[in-house]
């Protein structure tokens, strides 16, 4: 028997409770994983509050992230006592995921975890940061280099946003960190932030082309605030698109696209194949310092999991909820 965070649909409505069950329930797959820790993210508060169809199929042990020990392999790659991450894969949402105690999976959907990081910390970063990497090696590929001027990071009090702010600073951007929340200017400057604007300033409706001021950009508003950022894009510079906490919408125009060459960069970390999944953790690894993962993360246990998803879906949440499932 384990403990996990099981959501049930019933005629009574959607039922989320911490529960015990047993092994023999868990899904097919051919790695079982014996989960140290894990996370809450956006999505992770969609499913549990039930304030979007994340969920695909019932009952589901929510949870697109964990990071533990591999106890049983059938897969080649994997064997009993490996330590591993996953992140994404539709995990959580048609596969039973890491808010429990064990999980069970498909080998293909894992990375090693970087020898960098323990259990915990890799949580601390989770799919979150791990987008962030993504975001910064998009921007990277696509040729936006720090001298050519300030990084945009949206949403920057959140996962993402703390992650990628954090890693362009290494990397020797400039970067501008947007927020709406004003007392926590000195977090993220701590992180690497030279400046902070208020999220206001990019979420009410501007003109299509502005003036200007973007080398670049990591987005995970969407919406109003993504259409402001490329219209403020300088010439040649990249926007990537990771997230839609503000709306799925884009109320734009080609503009920014065609007269200045601004390029949009969509940014999925689900379905990533594998090797941009080690190239991401392998820039986490390198650049990100530990010490910033414990003023990101507030470390809270399995009991408390539904709690604090309520709370990130209220947006009072800064940075990440790790989640120890063992306590």
């Amino acid at each position: 028997m384990f403990s996990a965070i099981l959501i049930d649909k019933t005629d009574a409505g959607l039922q989320v409770a911490l529960t015990r069950l047993d092994e023999a329930q868990l899904p097919e797959g051919d790695v079982t994983i014996a989960v140290e820790f894990s996370t809450l993210n956006y999505k992770d508060g969609l499913a549990i509050t039930g304030k979007g169809p994340v969920v695909r199929k019932y009952p589901m042990v929510p949870g697109i992230d964990l990071a533990g020990t591999v106890t049983e392999s059938s897969h080649a790659d994997w064997k009993a006592g490996d330590r591993v991450v996953l992140n994404g894969w539709g995990v959580g949402e048609g596969h039973w995921g890491g808010l429990a105690q064990k999980a069970r999976l498909k080998g293909d959907w894992l990375v090693p975890l970087p020898h960098a990081f323990t259990p915990r910390q890799a949580m601390a970063i989770g799919t979150a940061g791990y987008t962030a990497s993504l975001s910064v090696e998009a921007l990277l590929a696509a040729g936006v280099a720090p001298g050519q001027g300030e990084i945009l990071v949206t949403g920057a009090t959140g996962g993402v946003g703390s992650v990628a702010i954090a890693l362009l600073a290494k990397a020797g951007f400039t970067v501008v960190a947007a927020t709406g929340k004003a007392a926590e200017e000195a977090y993220l400057k701590a992180l690497g932030a030279t400046s902070v604007v208020d999220r206001g300033e990019l979420s009410t409706p501007g003109k299509p082309f502005q003036k200007e001021r973007w080398a670049g950009a990591i987005d995970s508003v969407g919406s109003t605030t993504l259409a402001n950022i490329c219209a403020a894009t300088k010439y040649g510079g990249a926007v990537a698109a990771c997230g839609l906490a503000g709306g799925s919408d884009f109320p734009s125009s080609v503009m920014p696209f065609i007269l200045r060459g601004v390029r949009l960069l969509g940014v999925d970390s689900v379905m990533a194949p594998k090797p941009a999944r080690i190239a991401a953790w392998a820039r986490l690894a390198r650049d990100l310092d530990p010490a910033a993962l414990e003023t990101i993360a507030t470390e809270i246990p399995l009991g408390e999991a539904i709690a604090a998803a309520a709370k990130l879906m209220d947006g009072t949440v800064r940075g990440r909820f790790v989640v120890d499932v063992n306590r």
